[in-house]
């Protein structure tokens, strides 16, 4: 594009991390989310809280008991290590995928959004999370307030 041309440009740019932040359709997935792990979450932290009590009373057993006791017992809590640590990788690979589903539903409106808005003021460009962009181009509150608009 030649000096002239890009100068007659009219550009604008959006910060998609406010808009996850601060939209109410991002506040709505956020909630979502919660309400869809909170039991799973729960469950885990039991979980977790049961392998760290026997852990302590294995170690506070440990002076007591014979090498047969000890053997099971290092095997179960083991055991109990590895089920704790598989469901919270689980756990966290749903997470991520539901909030990886959400948020592209969010963006997507954010888009649609941020389309209109570019149409209607006639830009020619608009780029998300540049890392410098005068405040004067900055089209976040625009957005925003377009996805508030729109339930």
């Amino acid at each position: 594009m030649s000096g002239s041309a890009f100068a007659q440009s009219r550009i604008g740019f959006v910060n998609t991390e406010r808009i996850f932040r601060e939209s109410d359709a991002a506040k709505r997935a956020e909630k979502k989310l919660e309400g869809e792990f909170s039991r799973r979450e729960r469950e885990l932290n039991e979980l977790t809280a049961r392998l760290r009590t026997e852990g302590e009373r294995f170690q506070k057993d440990l002076p007591v008991m014979n090498e047969t006791q000890r053997n099971q017992r290092q095997r179960a809590l083991g055991d109990l290590e590895l089920d704790v640590n598989r469901k919270q990788r689980e756990f966290n690979e749903d997470v991520n995928r539901r909030r990886n589903e959400e948020f592209s539903t969010v963006l997507q409106a954010a888009n649609r959004a941020l389309k209109q808005i570019a149409e209607k003021e006639g830009l020619d460009a608009v780029f998300q999370d540049a890392a410098y962009a005068n405040p004067k181009l900055d089209l976040t509150d625009k957005v925003l307030k377009v996805l508030a608009e729109t339930k």
